[in-house]
């Protein structure tokens, strides 16, 4: 009778001792978890929080210019964002720190590595918040999100209607340099949301993949060369970037743009333009949608069209 009276005692005692721990556990104060961020914020939105300790905003603006022999030119956006940008920002230097200045392409993606360290230095950290926007463009912000995705950060979102909608409806503007300390950005690589010139061979013909020309569609048809042979790369489809846009430059809404793309959400989609940069637009879009494996041939026809071997066919306006 003693050994069971010794038993049960011990039980109680056991039981006792774990609704303490537990109790204890329970009221420790809960770890705040870090703020969330949609991937496509509204001007009003950007307003409301702007100061908030752990939200990085950052001017992605790349100029596009006809240059005096009729060409083209590129021209980094810092100079106009020196003049006026949107308070706290920092700047994101697409043809600078963002690039791989040792590649013969223009945008050329850096080191996975090299790429974090460059967006820790602009305060980008582990628990940031990040909201990117272009002056005119919005695939400039979209390839920096889209290499943020690619080193496994997703907290980051597109200013819909970028700077212009900002300043159109007259919020202020700064010409005070960022003050953020360098972060600790970790690394986590998705090798597969870029895609390499191989992988876009091996696509041609494969009913598994789909190739989009995300350029205008007189390029995509072959009515005029934009990168030294016309035409676009054989079975793509046409969803030019511009179409992505209203005249404003706020992106369309979702329920056109689901329209405008169909086909299996789950199978595999890679994006194209010239540089890489209006294929980002199309794939942030795409993967709003709910598409899921998503590549940009960060490349593109720069790197395509300079081999002889790599196929281009032209069609037929309907």
């Amino acid at each position: 009778m003693r050994t069971r009276h010794a038993f049960w005692h011990a039980v109680t005692a056991i039981t006792v001792g774990l609704l303490v721990a537990c109790t204890s556990i329970g009221s420790r104060p809960a770890v705040k978890a870090p703020a969330t961020i949609d991937s496509l914020v509204t001007t009003e939105w950007l307003s409301r929080h702007l100061g908030e300790p752990d939200l990085v905003v950052l001017d992605c603006t790349v100029r596009v210019e006809r240059g005096q022999d009729g060409g083209l030119q590129v021209i980094s956006g810092r100079a106009d964002f020196e003049s006026g940008h949107i308070p706290t920002a920092g700047f994101a230097d697409l043809m600078g720190e963002l690039a791989d200045g040792s590649s013969q392409y223009r945008f050329a993606v850096p080191a996975p590595d090299r790429f974090a360290a460059a967006m820790a230095a602009l305060g980008v950290g582990d628990g940031s918040r990040v909201v990117l926007y272009s002056g005119n463009d919005p695939g400039w912000a979209a390839r920096v999100w889209w290499m943020l995705r690619w080193i496994g950060f997703d907290r980051a979102a597109l200013l819909d209607g970028g700077l212009k909608a900002w300043s159109a409806e007259g919020r202020p503007l700064s010409t005070e340099p960022a003050d953020r300390p360098a972060r600790r950005l970790t690394v986590s690589l998705r090798p597969e949301l870029i895609a390499d010139r191989d992988e876009v061979r091996a696509a041609i013909g494969n009913e598994a993949v789909t190739l989009v020309d995300s350029l205008p569609e007189a390029s995509f048809q072959g009515t005029f060369a934009l990168y030294g042979r016309a035409g676009h790369i054989p079975g793509a489809i046409n969803i030019p970037a511009p179409s992505l846009v209203d005249e404003l430059g706020h992106y369309l809404p979702q329920e056109q743009l689901a329209a405008m793309h169909g086909g299996d959400r789950g199978g595999w989609v890679i994006t194209y333009c010239g540089g890489g940069i209006a294929a980002s637009s199309g794939a942030f879009i795409m993967t709003r949608l709910g598409f899921t494996n998503v590549a940009v041939y960060m490349a593109s026809l720069q790197e395509w069209v300079a081999d002889p071997a790599n196929p281009m066919e032209v069609s037929t306006p309907e």
